[in-house]
């Protein structure tokens, strides 16, 4: 999956909007009624690097991983960050994708969860 898909890909799911940030933050978040589930740096170093929210054991466990780190800032809240995107297969990619959407969806009230369902 290219940066480009992948960027699609979040921006398909229910009630997700994207918001491009300019300097200095030089980011584009992918949110639900307001909850954060991805985003992508868009200035050098490392651009495009691609950044989601994720489990206390996926964690752990994408750290691991070359190319895989915590995400900056965002780590301590179990974010982490995908240096090179092209190196993951595109079903893994997904699941990641669904599972930090369904991360901010859960964490939004239920007024807001029935508004996008």
């Amino acid at each position: 999956m290219t940066t480009d898909e992948l960027k699609e890909f979040c921006a398909a799911q229910p009630g997700a909007q994207a918001v491009l940030y300019g300097a200095p933050s030089n980011i584009l978040v992918l949110e639900v009624s307001g909850k954060k589930f991805a985003y992508f740096k868009t200035s050098a170093p490392e651009q495009w690097r691609f950044s989601l929210w994720v489990s206390a054991e996926r964690f752990i466990e994408l750290t691991d991983m070359p190319g895989v780190k915590p995400a900056r800032y965002m780590g301590r809240f179990h974010w982490v960050s995908i240096v090179d995107v092209a190196r993951f297969p595109s079903d893994y990619l997904a699941e990641l994708v669904h599972d930090s959407y369904a991360r901010a969806v859960a964490s939004l009230t239920r007024a807001q969860r029935a508004a996008i369902a």
